[in-house]
């Protein structure tokens, strides 16, 4: 059985959580994964697709996810 790597979204399509599991598993208990319909797939060896973490958005029309957008605070003048 190959490793599957499914990420929890939440209502805006951001990954919350990660979990290395088997798909029959997260639906067989979602007292402890949640809503089975909340969790996309995503893979670290498509090089066509964005291997997801915790804060990345999945967009359902392309079925891929997009890094967080990174704003540095600005550094206060001494």
């Amino acid at each position: 059985m190959s490793e599957q790597i499914w990420v929890q979204l939440d209502t805006d399509n951001k990954v919350i959580r990660v979990a290395v599991v088997q798909k029959d598993f997260l639906d067989a208990n979602p007292d402890r994964y949640g809503d089975p319909q909340n969790w996309v797939q995503t893979y670290s060896t498509d090089p066509n697709k964005t291997y997801a973490g915790i804060g990345y958005t999945y967009d359902p029309a392309t079925q891929d996810f997009s890094a967080p957008i990174y704003i540095p605070e600005p550094v206060p003048s001494a």
